[in-house]
C-alpha cells in the first residue's frame, strides 16, 4: 500500500496522534514541557488533517512543529521516550513528511544523542531512514549525519561499530545514487559549464548542483582522510583508518564509475587526489626487499602492510577496470607496480595478492586489449600487455625454482632472480605436500625435483580471489602450497582463453561483414579496418614468447590429465588464433611445443629443433630481469604406455611414450584437424611429428592409405600397453579423419598441407637411402589419402602431388618406397577417373589430361616394379574406363608403348596384354587421330627385342589394324579431315606450317603411310622372324588395301616407304655378319642355308624386294600416273641390279625373277623346274624359286609350257594388249632401256671373271641366276629391238659369252649337269642360244638396216662353236673336268671345287645353229662383207684339225658335215664375188681346214671298231668328193695357190694316206685305200680333164700330175737306199707301208693314163713316167714280200710302153 494512498494517510493520522498521545502519557510526570508540546501536537494534526486536502503536503509544510514533540522527547535521554520518539519520527520520514528545516533539527538532535552515546544503534537507522526516503538532507546537515555515523563507527562497542561502519557505507552509496538521479532529472538540460578560473588546486564546486557538490564534498574529504589531511566538508571527524577509508573509495569508484566518468570535478579528484594517494601508499611495498641481509642496514624502510596493501590493489583493479580510458598514465604506473609485487623477493602474501589482481585484469580481454593499445603499441611507452604476460610467465617459472636451504650453488641461476640470496623459507618445496618422491594422485606440477600441488582457485573465467577479499585480516595470511601457482596457472588459462575468444568473435564478425559487403557489392573489394587487426596482431605478439614459455614449462611439469588438456588447449587456441592472424613464426612455435611434447623426450627430431633454436636464443627481457624459455625436462614421473624404436636413418635404441605424449599427440590430431586452415606452412611439422609417433607405435599403410596398426618386421622392441593398444584404432581413424577432413580446407591451405607431406616424404626417403630398412611411408599414404577425398577440386593438388610422387617416391632405391610411391600415384589416377567430376571428364578433356598424365610420366622410370603397376593400372583403366578415355588415349597408348629393351620380359608382356585389348575392344570407341599412335605402339611392340612371340604377334595385331582402318574407312576419313581442318585452322592462326607425317597426303592416307612405315621398321629388325613377317604383312597390306590410297599417296609409299626400306635391307644385307650362328637357344636347330646373319638378311632382301617389284608389277598403271615413275623404276632397277649381283646365289636370283616380274615376263615351268631341284639341293627354300606369276590388273598373264610356245609369243610380239590408251604407257620406250642398262650392268658384272691369281673367295654366279638372266632377254628385246643397235649387240655378246663360260660349284653340279654321257643342253646354254635365235629372227623379219647385226651373231655363235674343243676360262679359277670334280654332299661344309660344263652339247648345237643361220643368210651383203664364210671355216677348223684329239666324237663329225652344207651354200656365192675379192682370203683358210682335217695329227683310239674306221673313212671321202664336185670344177674363178694346195693335198692323199702306228695284223685294214683311191682319182680326173677351156686348168692338172709322179720317184728311191742300208735287219714298218702303197698307186696311175686320151696327156708327164721305171726295177732287190707283190702289179702296165720307136713328124703332127 503507498505510502500516499488515503488509508495509508489515515493510518499514518493515527498512528501519529496515538504517538504522541504515548509520549504526552510518558511525559506527564516528569517532563511537564513535553506533555503539553505533544498535547499541541495533536491538536495541530487534527486541524492541519480537517483543513487541507493533501495532508501529507501540509503535513510536511508544517513538519517543523509535527516534529517538536518528539525532538523534545529525545531531549529527555531517557531510554524508554527516545526510543518511542526515535521511533515516531522514523515514521514520518518514512512518510517524506519531513521537511529541510525539520530534518536540520532532527540531526542536530540525533548528534546530541550520539554525544551522549545513547540508542546508538537507532540513531544509525534513523539517519540511515532520514537519508535514504528523501533528498531534503543537504550540504552541513548531510556531513553532518556522516561524520555522525563514522564517530559511531568508532566505539568499543562492536556491534556499533560493524553496524556503523555498514551505514557510512550505505550513506555514502545514498549520497552517490542521489547524484546519479539528479543526473538523470536534468539529462536533457545542457549547461554552459562556466570558464575554469585558473589552475586551482580545488576546482571550483559552484557549477555543481546540490547532489553533486554533496557527493563531490564527500569523495574528496574521502581522499583528504586516508591521506591523514584534515576533511573540508566532514566536519567534526575525531578519527579515521586508511584500511576503512581505501574501502569506501573503492565502493564508489566500483559502483559510480560514470559519476566520475561525466563530471569533470570527479575526473580531476581521480587524477588529482586518488592517484597520488595510491602511488603514495604503495611505497612501502615497492621498496621493500625480503630477506635483503647486507653489513650495514639499510634505511628503515616501512614494512608492507598486508591489509593497506591488499586494498590498494583492490582500488587499484577497480581504478584500472573503469577509469583506465582516464588514467592511461597512471594505469601504466600501476600496472608496472604490479608487475613488480609478482618478484620474486616480495612476500609471499604480497605475491598471492598480486598474483590474484593480475589474474583479475587476465579476465577481462577487453581491458587486455586497450592496455596493447595504449601502450604497447605507443613508441616509447612501457610495453606494459608484455610485461604483464611474461611477468605471469616468470612468476611461475620462479615458483618451480626454489633454491634449497640458503646454498646458491645449488640453483642455476633462478630466472628473474639476481641470484643476491636465497628466500628465506622456501614454501611448497619438497617436504610437503606429500613428499616429492611418492606420486599422488593429487592434481600437481612436477618440475626437476620441485612438486606443486595444483589446486582449484575459481571458475574458469572469473577471477575469484581469496587473499584479495580478507578484508578483516591485519596479519598476512599464510598462504597454502600451490595457491599462487594455481591462481597463475588459472590467470595464463584465462588469459588465453580470453584473448582468444575475443580476437576470434571480433574475425568472425568482420568475415561476416565481409561476405554481405560482397554479396551486395560483388564487383569491389572488402577492405577492413586496418586498427583492429593490428591490435590483435600485436597481442599476439606481445604475449605469445611469455605464454608460450609458461605453457611449455606447465605442459612439461604437469602430472594431470586435466591440467594437461588445458595446457594443450591453450597452446593449440593460440596456435590457431596465430594461424588466423597469419602469424607465422608465434603459430610455428606453439606448434612445435605441443609437438615436442608429443614426442618422446630428447627425440632428435631436426624440423623441431631447427624451430625451437631460434626461439629458445631469444631470452625475454622483462623490466631488465631475463625470462629463458624452459626447455621441457624429462624426468617427470609419467606412466609409460608404449615403447617402440624412433623413425632414424641409423637404428638407435628403443623410445617410449607415455600416456601424455598420447594426450598430446591427441591435441595434435585435434589442432590439425579443426585449424587445418590456418597451419600453413606449419603442417610440416604436425605431419613430421604425427609421421614419428605413427612409427613409434607401429602404424603402417593400408589400402587407400589409411594407417593401421601392424607390426613392421624390424621392431620386435615395440611394446604396447593394452592402454594404448586400445587408443590406436582411435588414433589411426582420427588419422584418417584428420586427412578426409582436409576436404573443408581451402585451396591455399590444401596447397599447404601437400607440400608439407611432399617434404615429410622427401625426409623419410632421404632416410630411406642406402639401406632397405622399411622406410616411413606415412607421408605416402597420406598424400595418397589426401588426394582421394579432395577429388572434387583434385586440379589444384594434382600437380604438386602427382609430381611428388612421381619425380621423387617412385624413382627411390628403396623398393617398398616404390612400391608405395606407385601404388599411390595409380590409385589416385584410377580414382580420379572414377570420380564423378562435374562437369563429367568427357566434357572436361584437360582435367582427364590432367589425371592421366602422370601415368605416363611414369614411364620414364626405369624401374621395373613401377612400369610393372604402372601397367597394371592401365589394364584396370583400360577395363573399367575403356570406353570413355577419348583425349586421354594418346596418354594411355603412351605408356603402354614406353617400352624399352632393358626392361624385363614380364613387364613388355602385361604392356602387350593392354595392346592386345586396345586393338581388340577399343579401337571403335578412340578418337581415329589415336589410331596413329595404336600403331606406332603396336610398331615398338614389334620391335623389341625381349620376346620374340610378342613381336611376331603385334605384326599380327598391326595386320588386324590395317583391317579395322580399311573396314571403317568412310568414318575414318570423315573424322581425320574434320580434325585436319580444325589444325590447319589453328596453324594458321599461329603462322605456322601444319605439322605432321607425310604432311602433303590427306590424313587418312597419312595413317596408312604410318602403318606402312611402321611395318617397313619391322622389315629391317635383327630377328629374321621379324624380318619375315613384317615383310609378308606389309607388302599383303598394300596389295589389299592400298586401292584405298590417293593416287598421289602412293608417291610417298613409293619413295618414303618401299625405297627406303628397300635401301635398308640392302644396307643391312651387305654389311651382315659372316660368321656362323651356332644354333639357337634350347634345342632350335639352324639350318645351315640360315645359319649366318648374311643367309638370314638374305632371306629378307629376296622378300622385299620380291614384295616391291610385285607391288610395281600389279598397281603399273597407278604408277605410272605419277609424275616420277621413270625415277622410280630406275631406282628399283637399281635395286634389282645391286641384289642381282649381290654375293648370295639366293639373293641375286630372286632379284632377276623380281626383274622378271616387272618386265611382266613368266617363268617358264621346265626352268623353273629343274632350278628349283638344284637349289633345293643347295638348302634354298623353294618358296623363294616359285614363278612370282602375280598378274598386273587386266592382264592375264598365260603361264606358257614350253619354249616353243614362247619363242612364238616373243617372235609374233603377242604381248596381251593392255588396257585401251595404255599402250602408250607400257610401251614406254625410255623405261624399258633403262630396264635394258640395268640388265646389260648386271650381266656383265655378274659374268665378269674373278682378276687375279686363283682368289679363294672369288664369287661365281649359279646356273639358275645366270638362266634367268639371259631367259629376261627375250623379253626385253622385245621392247627395245627398234633401237637395239651393233653396240648394243656386242655388249649381249659379252654377257652370253661370260655367262656361259661360269663354271659350276661341285655341290650343285650332279642337279645341274647332265650325267656326262648324255648330250643335253643345261638350261642356261638354252637360254644363250634362245636368245640369239630371237635376235636373228627379229633381224630377219626386221627392216634392212638390221642386217649388220648377222655377222656379230655368227661371231657370237662360233665362239660357242670353239668351246667345243677349247672350253672358256673363267678368270684364273681352276676347274676341274665334271668326270673328276668330287661330289661334296657328304661334307656340307667342305670348301666347294668348280666344275666346267660340258660345253660339247652346247657348242654342237651352236654350230647347228650357226649352220641353219648361214643357210638362210649366206647371200646377205654383210654376211659377204663381214667375211662370215671365212670365219666359219676357221672356227671350223680347229676341231677338224684335232679330229680324234675332240672332247667329244660327235664334235668332228658334225664339224665336218656343217663345213660340207656351209660350203655347200657358201662355195658358190663365194665364185660369184670372186671378183671383188672380198673372199680372197678365205680360200687358204679353206685349204688349211681340209689339210687339217684329212691328214690330221691325232691318231684313231684303240678301240676303234673295223666298221667305225670304215665310216670314218667314207666321211674323209665324202670331203675329198666335195672338193670334186664343188672346187675344182671351178678352177679357172679360184686362185691357183689354192688350187695348187689342193692338188698337193690330194697327192698327198693318194700316197701318204696311213696312220703310222698300226700293228703288222691289221695293215691291210687300216691303209685308208678308199680315201686314196677317190685321192688319186680325182687328182687324176683333174689331171686330165678334156675340156680344157683355159690354159689354167691345164696347168693344175699337169702341176697335179708332176707332184705326184715326183713324190712317188721319192718315196722309191729313199727305200731303195734304206733297203740296201739295213742290211738283214727288216725296215720299220711304216716305211714298208709307204712303199706298198706309192707302188699301188703308180698301177693306178697307169690305168688311169691308158684311159685319158692320149692328147690330153702333156709329154712331160710321160717322160715322168717313164723315168719311173729304173727306180722300180732298182726295188727287186728287196726283201719283203709284200713289196714284192706290189712291185711286180705295178712293173705290169709298162708293157704298154714297150713299142718301137716312130718318126718324129708326121703329117705335120707331133
Amino acid at each position: 500500500m503507498s505510502t500516499s494512498s488515503p488509508e495509508a494517510v489515515k493510518k499514518l493520522l493515527e498512528n501519529m496522534q496515538t504517538d504522541l498521545r504515548s509520549l504526552s502519557m510518558e511525559c506527564k510526570k516528569k517532563f511537564p514541557p513535553v506533555k503539553e508540546a505533544a498535547e499541541s501536537g495533536i491538536v495541530k494534526i487534527k486541524t492541519i488533517a480537517a483543513r487541507n486536502t493533501d495532508i501529507l503536503a501540509a503535513l510536511k509544510e508544517n513538519s517543523s512543529e509535527v516534529v517538536q514533540p518528539f525532538l523534545m522527547g529525545c531531549g529527555t535521554k531517557e531510554p524508554k521516550i527516545t526510543q518511542l520518539c526515535l521511533a515516531a519520527i522514523q515514521r514520518l520520514m518514512s512518510h517524506e513528511v519531513v521537511s529541510e528545516a525539520a530534518a536540520g533539527n532532527i540531526i542536530n538532535m540525533l548528534w546530541q544523542l550520539m554525544e551522549n552515546g545513547l540508542e546508538e544503534l537507532k540513531l544509525l537507522q534513523t539517519v540511515l531512514v532520514l537519508l535514504t526516503t528523501n533528498t531534503v538532507v543537504h550540504d552541513e546537515v548531510l556531513s553532518k549525519a556522516i561524520v555522525l555515523c563514522f564517530r559511531l563507527h568508532f566505539t568499543k562497542d562492536n556491534i556499533t561499530n560493524n553496524t556503523a561502519a555498514a551505514t557510512v557505507r550505505q550513506v555514502v552509496t545514498v549520497v552517490f545514487e542521489r547524484m546519479v538521479a539528479e543526473d538523470e532529472r536534468f539529462k536533457g538540460i545542457v549547461e554552459q559549464p562556466p570558464p575554469v578560473q585558473g589552475n586551482t588546486n580545488r576546482r571550483s564546486v559552484s557549477t555543481l548542483r546540490p547532489s553533486a557538490k554533496d557527493a563531490y564534498m564527500l569523495f574528496q574529504d574521502l581522499c583528504q582522510l586516508v591521506n591523514a589531511d584534515a576533511p573540508y566538508w566532514l566536519v567534526g571527524m575525531t578519527e579515521m583508518t586508511r584500511t576503512f577509508g581505501l574501502e569506501l573509495l573503492e565502493s564508489v569508484l566500483n559502483d559510480f564509475p560514470g559519476v566520475f566518468l561525466q563530471h569533470q570535478e570527479f575526473s580531476f579528484l581521480l587524477k588529482e587526489r586518488v592517484c597520488p594517494l595510491v602511488i603514495k601508499l604503495f611505497s612501502p611495498n615497492i621498496k621493500f626487499r625480503q630477506g635483503t641481509s647486507s653489513t650495514t642496514p639499510p634505511a628503515p624502510v616501512e614494512k608492507p602492510y598486508f591489509p593497506i596493501c591488499m586494498r590498494l590493489l583492490r582500488v587499484v583493479s577497480v581504478l584500472i577496470k573503469h577509469f583506465y580510458s582516464l588514467l592511461v598514465t597512471e594505469c601504466e604506473i600501476f600496472l608496472s607496480l604490479l608487475v613488480k609485487f609478482l618478484d620474486g623477493e616480495k612476500p609471499q602474501w604480497l605475491r598471492a595478492v598480486a598474483v590474484e589482481s593480475v589474474h583479475r585484469l587476465c579476465v577481462q580481454p577487453h581491458l587486455l586489449c586497450s592496455f596493447c593499445q595504449s601502450y604497447d603499441m605507443k613508441q616509447h611507452s612501457t610495453k606494459v600487455f608484455r610485461d604483464i604476460v611474461n611477468a605471469l610467465g616468470s612468476f611461475i617459472q620462479s615458483l618451480f625454482i626454489v633454491p634449497n636451504g640458503g646454498s646458491t650453488a645449488a640453483v642455476s641461476a633462478p630466472a628473474g632472480g639476481s641470484g643476491s640470496g636465497a628466500q628465506g623459507t622456501a614454501p611448497g618445496g619438497p617436504g610437503t605436500g606429500g613428499g616429492s618422491g611418492t606420486l599422488t594422485t593429487q592434481a600437481a606440477f612436477e618440475y626437476r625435483g620441485t612438486w606443486i600441488p595444483l589446486m582449484t582457485v575459481s571458475v574458469q573465467g572469473s577471477a575469484k580471489a581469496t587473499y584479495l577479499e580478507m578484508l578483516d585480516k591485519v596479519e598476512p595470511p599464510s598462504i597454502p602450497e600451490g595457491y599462487a601457482m594455481s591462481v597463475a596457472f588459472s590467470a595464463l588459462l584465462d588469459l588465453v582463453r580470453g584473448i582468444t575468444s575475443m580476437i576470434e568473435r571480433e574475425l568472425t564478425a568482420e568475415e561476416e561483414r565481409a561476405a554481405e559487403f560482397r554479396e551486395t557489392h560483388p564487383e569491389q573489394e572488402w577492405k577492413p579496418e586496418p586498427g583492429a587487426h593490428l591490435v590483435w596482431e600485436e597481442m599476439v605478439n606481445a604475449s605469445w614468447c611469455g605464454l608460450l614459455a609458461a605453457l611449455s614449462l606447465l605442459l612439461d611439469a604437469s602430472t594431470d590429465e586435466a591440467a594437461t588438456e588445458n595446457i594443450l588447449k591453450a597452446e593449440m587456441t593460440m596456435a590457431s588464433l596465430c594461424g588466423r592472424l597469419g602469424l607465422v613464426t608465434p603459430r610455428d612455435a606453439f606448434i612445435t611445443a605441443i609437438c615436442k611434447a608429443s614426442l618422446p623426450p630428447h627425440y632428435a627430431l631436426t624440423v623441431l629443433s631447427s624451430n625451437s633454436s631460434n626461439l629458445s636464443s631469444k631470452a625475454f627481457s622483462i623490466q631488465g630481469q631475463s625470462v629463458q624459455i624452459i626447455s621441457p625436462s624429462s624426468e617427470s614421473h609419467q606412466q609409460v604406455v608404449a615403447v617402440g624404436q624412433p623413425l632414424a636413418a641409423q637404428p638407435q635404441g628403443t623410445v617410449v611414450l607415455t600416456a601424455k605424449n598420447i594426450q598430446c599427440m591427441r591435441t595434435l590430431l585435434n589442432l590439425a584437424h579443426c585449424h587445418g586452415a590456418v597451419l600453413g606452412t606449419s603442417w610440416q611439422l604436425v605431419l613430421a611429428t604425427l609421421q614419428h609417433l605413427v612409427w613409434i607405435l607401429g602404424l603402417k599403410p593400408a589400402v587407400g592409405g589409411a594407417l593401421k596398426p601392424g607390426r613392421a618386421v624390424e621392431g620386435p622392441s615395440t611394446v604396447l600397453t593394452t592402454a594404448v593398444m586400445t587408443d590406436l584404432p582411435v588414433i589411426s581413424n582420427i588419422l584418417s579423419r584428420l586427412f578426409e577432413s582436409s576436404q573443408y580446407l581451402d585451396d591455399v591451405s590444401l596447397h599447404h598441407l601437400i607440400n608439407a607431406l611432399c617434404s615429410l616424404s622427401l625426409e623419410a626417403m632421404e632416410m630411406a637411402y642406402g639401406n632397405n630398412k622399411e622406410p616411413s611411408l606415412f607421408a605416402v599414404a597420406k598424400l595418397l589419402e589426401t588426394g582421394l577425398v579432395n577429388m572434387d577440386r583434385i586440379e589444384i593438388l594434382w600437380r604438386p602431388l602427382t609430381g611428388h610422387l612421381l619425380e621423387k617416391v617412385c624413382q627411390h632405391p628403396n623398393s617398398r618406397m616404390r612400391e608405395w610411391g606407385a601404388e599411390a600415384l595409380t590409385a589416385l589416377i584410377k580414382a580420379g577417373l572414377a570420380y564423378k567430376h562435374d562437369p563429367p571428364l568427357a566434357q572436361n578433356q584437360r582435367l582427364q589430361l590432367l589425371l592421366l598424365n602422370p601415368l605416363k610420366e611414369l614411364s620414364n622410370v626405369l624401374h621395373a616394379d613401377i612400369r610393372q603397376k604402372q601397367l597394371e593400372c592401365v589394364l584396370q583403366i583400360l577395363q573399367s574406363q575403356g570406353d570413355s578415355l577419348g583425349p586421354g588415349w594418346p596418354l594411355v597408348l603412351g605408356v603402354i608403348g614406353a617400352i624399352r629393351n632393358d626392361q624385363g620380359e614380364s613387364l613388355i608382356r602385361t604392356a602387350f596384354q593392354c595392346l592386345q585389348l586396345v586393338v581388340t575392344d577399343f579401337l571403335p570407341t578412340m578418337p581415329c587421330t589415336c589410331l596413329q599412335i595404336v600403331v606406332d605402339v603396336a610398331g615398338s611392340f614389334g620391335l623389341q627385342n625381349q620376346e620374340l612371340n610378342i613381336s611376331l604377334t603385334s605384326i599380327g595385331l598391326l595386320w588386324n589394324i590395317s583391317d579395322y582402318f580399311f573396314q571403317r574407312g568412310e568414318a575414318i576419313t570423315q573424322e581425320l579431315e574434320r580434325e585436319e581442318e580444325a589444325l590447319q585452322k589453328q596453324a594458321q592462326e599461329k603462322g605456322e606450317a601444319l605439322n605432321r607425317p607425310f604432311h602433303p597426303a590427306p590424313p587418312f592416307d597419312c595413317l596408312w603411310l604410318c602403318l606402312y612405315a611402321k611395318l617397313g621398321e619391322l622389315c629391317v629388325d635383327p630377328r629374321p622372324a621379324v624380318r619375315k613377317s613384317g615383310g609378308q604383312t606389309l607388302f599383303s597390306t598394300i596389295a589389299a588395301h592400298g586401292t584405298l590410297l590417293q593416287q598421289p599417296t602412293w608417291h610417298i609409299v613409293v619413295w618414303k616407304v618401299l625405297f627406303q626400306l628397300l635401301d635398308c635391307v640392302r644396307t643391312s644385307s651387305t654389311t651382315a655378319d659372316k660368321e656362323k650362328i651356332e644354333s639357337g637357344g634350347g634345342n632350335i636347330l639352324i639350318h645351315h642355308s640360315r645359319d649366318t646373319a648374311e643367309k638370314q638378311w638374305a632371306e629378307t632382301w629376296v622378300l622385299t624386294l620380291a614384295g616391291v617389284a610385285r607391288i610395281f608389277n600389279t598397281r603399273r598403271y597407278l604408277l605410272q600416273q605419277l609424275g616420277d615413275f621413270f625415277e622410280a623404276w630406275e631406282v628399283l632397277l637399281n635395286h634389282i641390279q645391286s641384289a642381282a649381283l649381290s654375293k648370295n646365289n639366293e639373293v641375286s636370283l630372286a632379284a632377276l625373277k623380281s626383274f622378271q616380274e616387272i618386265l611382266q615376263i613368266v617363268t617358264p615351268v621346265r626352268d623353273s623346274d629343274r632350278a628349283a631341284d638344284a637349289l633345293a639341293a643347295m638348302g634354298v627354300p623353294p618358296v623363294l624359286i616359285d614363278p612370282l606369276s602375280a598378274s598386273g590388273p587386266g592382264r592375264p598373264l598365260v603361264r606358257s609350257d614350253s619354249l616353243v610356245e614362247r619363242l612364238t609369243r616373243y617372235n609374233g610380239a603377242e604381248l596381251q594388249a593392255p588396257p585401251p590408251g595404255e599402250e602408250s604407257a607400257l610401251e614406254d620406250s625410255a623405261l624399258w632401256w633403262s630396264a635394258w642398262n640395268t640388265w646389260y650392268r648386271t650381266g656383265t658384272e655378274s659374268t665378269r671373271p674373278p682378276g687375279g691369281p686363283a682368289e679363294k673367295l672369288a664369287f661365281i654366279p649359279s646356273q639358275p641366276f645366270l638362266t634367268a638372266l639371259v631367259q629376261i632377254f627375250p623379253a626385253l628385246y622385245q621392247h627395245i629391238k627398234a633401237n637395239f643397235s651393233m653396240d648394243d649387240l656386242k655388249k649381249l655378246g659379252v654377257i652370253l659369252y661370260g655367262a656361259v663360260s661360269v663354271p659350276i660349284s661341285s655341290d650343285a653340279s650332279p642337279f645341274i649337269l647332265p650325267s656326262y654321257t648324255e648330250a643335253t643342253l643345261t638350261s642356261l646354254q638354252e637360254a644363250v642360244l634362245t636368245a640369239l635365235d630371237v635376235l636373228q629372227k627379229a633381224i630377219c623379219v626386221g627392216p634392212e638396216n638390221l642386217q649388220i647385226m648377222y655377222p656379230a651373231i655368227f661371231e657370237q655363235l662360233l665362239l660357242f662353236v670353239e668351246f667345243s674343243c677349247k672350253p672358256p676360262q673363267y678368270g684364273r679359277v681352276e676347274t676341274k673336268h665334271v668326270a673328276n670334280a668330287k661330289y661334296n654332299q657328304i661334307q656340307l661344309f667342305a670348301p666347294a671345287e668348280w666344275v666346267a660344263l660340258n660345253y660339247v652339247p652346247f657348242a654342237e648345237r651352236s654350230l647347228e645353229v650357226m649352220v641353219d643361220l648361214y643357210h638362210k643368210t649366206a647371200c646377205h651383203k654383210a654376211v659377204i662383207t663381214e667375211k662370215v664364210l671365212q670365219n666359219i671355216i676357221k672356227t671350223l677348223r680347229m676341231p677338224l684339225g684335232l679330229k680324234y684329239a675332240c672332247p667329244s666324237e660327235s664334235t668332228w663329225k658334225l664339224a665336218v658335215s656343217s663345213l660340207l652344207k656351209v660350203l655347200s651354200i657358201g662355195l658358190p656365192v663365194a665364185r660369184q664375188h670372186a671378183s671383188s675379192g672380198k673372199f680372197d682370203t678365205m680360200w687358204p683358210e679353206l685349204a688349211n681346214a681340209f689339210e687339217d682335217f684329212l691328214f690330221t695329227k691325232s691318231t684313231p683310239p684303240d678301240n676303234l671298231s673295223i666298221q667305225e674306221f670304215q665310216q670314218n673313212e667314207s666321211i674323209d671321202v665324202e670331203v675329198v668328193q666335195l672338193i670334186s664336185t664343188e672346187i675344182l670344177p671351178f678352177a679357172n674363178f679360184i686362185p691357183k695357190d689354192f688350187v695348187a694346195q689342193i692338188m698337193t693335198m690330194l697327192n698327198k692323199g693318194s700316197i701318204h694316206s696311213q696312220a703310222p702306228s698300226f700293228t703288222e695284223a691289221e695293215i691291210d685294214v687300216r691303209m685308208r685305200e678308199e680315201f686314196s683311191k677317190v685321192c688319186f682319182e680325182t687328182l687324176l680326173q683333174f689331171s686330165f680333164s678334156n675340156k680344157v677351156s683355159t690354159p689354167q686348168e691345164g696347168y693344175i692338172s699337169r702341176m697335179a700330175l708332176s707332184v705326184l709322179l715326183k713324190r712317188a720317184q721319192d718315196v722309191l728311191r729313199r727305200y731303195v737306199e734304206d733297203e740296201r742300208l739295213s742290211g738283214r735287219c727288216p725296215l720299220p714298218r711304216q716305211q714298208v707301208t709307204e712303199i706298198i702303197f706309192v707302188l699301188k698307186a703308180i698301177s693306178t696311175l697307169m690305168d688311169s693314163l691308158k684311159k685319158t686320151q692320149p692328147e690330153n696327156v702333156d709329154g712331160n708327164t710321160w717322160a715322168q713316167v717313164i723315168a719311173l721305171y729304173p727306180t722300180l726295177v732298182e726295188c727287186i732287190t728287196c726283201s719283203s714280200s709284200e713289196v714284192s707283190a706290189a712291185l711286180k702289179e705295178a712293173l705290169g702296165p709298162f708293157k704298154d710302153f714297150m713299142q718301137p720307136p716312130v718318126s718324129k713328124v708326121q703329117n705335120g703332127e707331133s
